[in-house]
């Protein structure tokens, strides 16, 4: 297997892609300038192209990703109606969305071989969206609005459009501020990052009824912590096994242990990291974790270990000035 490692530094307006070798050192393969602020990023299902969100001219923009290395070549870009804070697609490669904190919306934009290109659909009145999550089943579309304390949930259309589903949202306790969501590979939990007291919520997709349930909530905090709460992202390694998430206030990672069947978490330990970890993510073997420091201007890749999924550290790599955002392609 293959990996491409791409980190997205807005302030230099640069993508960085590197290789992930299976021993865990980065190369540094290609510097792409990027015509405007990048942040989100995300990689199609089919491994073809690299999309970004840019401002401050609202925008996705579509890589090429070469098979034999995985560089970046511009392909094509499409308008946004709001500030992109986070992309993703359908698992089908067929839509691409876009949460957008400052306009308050979610937008469906189609794909059309892999290039986007018109809007088809755009929900407004979820202050503060940060992030857009389709389920494992391609069906449900997971949006957390932070400013309101609920995810709201939304069925996806053949056709793109999004309607509200039955039960239209579920809510966080008050001044939670959902923010990113991990789904488990058994397609029965997800796991959401709540930035402004940096918890985890687990939450049941659905029981037989078709209620989804938040069974358990996990301070991701050391005890001793006093400071100002601000978690940023989420991941879950391939296997399930371990799911990771961080804080930017007190630059951790959080560390914690999956039940076999997904519902509990358990905390195993906490990994100083960059300064300020905005973004990070795990490769697609579930050996290494590689966090990205807004602040420190510099990312570190880590190695899984063990039953209990602690961190460490392999390299230290200098960016772009202020990156945000880290995805992994595997071919």
């Amino acid at each position: 297997m293959k990996q491409t490692v791409y980190t997205a530094s807005p302030e230099s307006q640069q993508i960085h892609v590197w290789r992930l070798d299976p021993e865990g050192a980065l190369t540094l393969l290609q510097v792409v300038d990027v015509p405007g602020q990048v942040q989100p990023m995300v990689v199609s299902p089919d491994k073809r192209y690299l999309y970004v969100g840019v401002r401050p001219e609202f925008r996705v923009i579509a890589y090429r990703i070469a098979p034999e290395n995985g560089a970046l070549t511009f392909a094509a870009e499409a308008p946004l109606p709001g500030s992109p804070t986070h992309i993703s697609t359908d698992r089908s490669g067929r839509l691409l969305f876009s949460g957008s904190y400052n306009a308050g919306c979610v937008s469906v934009t189609r794909l059309e071989d892999g290039i986007p290109t018109q809007t088809v659909d755009v929900v407004e009145g979820l202050e503060g969206c940060h992030s857009a999550n389709i389920s494992p089943d391609n069906r449900t579309l997971w949006v957390p609005a932070l400013k309101q304390d609920r995810i709201c949930l939304f069925t996806l259309g053949e056709d793109g459009n999004l309607t509200a589903q039955e039960p239209a949202e579920v809510t966080t306790v008050e001044g939670a501020g959902p923010r990113h969501i991990a789904f488990h590979p058994n397609q029965r939990y997800a796991y959401c990052v709540n930035e402004l007291n940096s918890s985890v919520d687990v939450w049941q997709l659905s029981d037989a009824h078709g209620n989804i349930d938040c069974v358990q909530t996990l301070d991701m905090m050391p005890a001793d912590f006093s400071d100002t709460r601000w978690a940023a992202d989420i991941h879950i390694t391939p296997d399930g096994r371990h799911l990771y998430a961080c804080d930017r206030t007190s630059s951790l990672l959080t560390i914690f242990s999956v039940s076999e069947d997904g519902s509990v978490l358990a905390i195993e330990g906490f990994q100083p990291t960059e300064t300020q970890p905005r973004g990070f993510n795990v490769d697609h073997t579930g050996k290494f974790l590689i966090a990205a420091g807004q602040k420190s201007h510099h990312i570190a890749l880590y190695e899984i270990a063990g039953e209990q999924g602690l961190l460490t550290e392999k390299g230290r790599y200098a960016v772009g000035q202020g990156p945000m955002w880290v995805v992994v392609n595997a071919y």
